[in-house]
């Protein structure tokens, strides 16, 4: 079993680690192989298509537009969902001593936003959009996580993008320099939740970082596993099986997927279509699974 996660030391990777272990343990059918994907989503959508990789990690914005075939997809991908991984809040951080108080301060300033084809990218624009502004009003510096955080930190650039919580690679510049992250003005935050459907409300709590004095809610993208639809429905139902009955064991290992019960306890409620993220459905496996665990009906 091939799984695509991101390049070196990213979330994606060590969440990647985590399920090697908590699969192997379960006895999921492998052996179980986790393989970097720089470009992380997008790769990992193309490889699954291409019949490289049985599962990939995917930020869960991304994942609609692959099944449709949409920009930066060349063609329709028959992804299905098998299980969300974890919310990750999506936060601006300015220096401590910053003069720009909210998210929509940021018009005009300069602002690490990743590389021009990262999905933190597609995310700050998002963001803007919704506040009615893009990248023609700010300054956009494409810069990744550890490069633009090193330069708000020296005063080089006013803001940057960063997610999620934990994240290492935050938790060392944090250590090492004095920032803030951004609230939303009154009103702002409901903004972006309306129009971009596909996030989730994430409260980051005070103390996970020294950047946080308070509980901040944040816009939160669902970060999740997928796999094609041909793939085995025996396959994916042990993979969730594997992930539902491990989710103590995960978080033990990788603080990224405390809480993921939260994400499929609608499953009750609501049914499939609260993970169907991007219109993309859950692979018959996966539904199996969720039924297995009592969790579907």
């Amino acid at each position: 079993m091939k799984i695509g996660t991101a390049g070196a030391n990213s979330t994606f990777l060590a969440q990647g680690l985590a399920l090697k272990a908590v699969f192997e343990k379960a006895g999921v059918p492998g052996p179980v192989e986790i393989l970097q994907s720089p470009s992380a989503s997008i790769e990992n959508a193309q490889r699954i298509g291409a019949g490289e990789l049985d599962f990939g990690f995917m930020a869960a914005n991304w994942i609609g537009r692959a099944l449709r075939g949409e920009k930066p997809f060349a063609s329709p991908i028959g992804l299905r969902m098998a299980a969300p991984m974890n919310l990750g809040p999506m936060y601006f951080i300015v220096r401590a001593d910053s003069n720009v108080k909210t998210v929509a301060d940021l018009r005009g300033k300069r602002v690490a936003v990743g590389p021009a084809t990262s999905g933190t990218a597609q995310h700050a624009l998002s963001i803007f959009g919704a506040l009615g502004f893009s990248f023609d009003d700010v300054t956009p510096e494409w810069l990744d996580f550890p490069a633009g955080g090193e330069a708000v930190g020296r005063g080089e650039i006013d803001a940057q993008l960063q997610c999620p919580v934990p994240n290492p690679v935050m938790s060392a510049l944090d250590a090492k320099y004095d920032y803030r992250v951004l609230p939303y003005a009154p009103g702002d935050l409901e903004k972006v939740m309306a129009e971009n459907t596909i996030y989730r409300r994430a409260n980051m709590r005070q103390g996970a970082l020294r950047a946080l004095g308070e509980d901040r809610a944040q816009p939160g993208v669902t970060n999740v596993l997928v796999c094609h639809q041909r793939q085995s429905a025996a396959s994916v139902e042990s993979v969730v099986r594997a992930v539902v009955g491990g989710a103590d064991e995960l978080a033990r290992l990788n603080p990224l997927f405390t809480g993921m019960a939260d994400l499929w306890a609608p499953l009750k409620r609501q049914g499939a279509r609260v993970l169907e993220f991007g219109g993309v459905p859950l692979h018959e496996g996966a539904r199996a699974g969720y039924r297995a665990a009592g969790l579907l009906a």
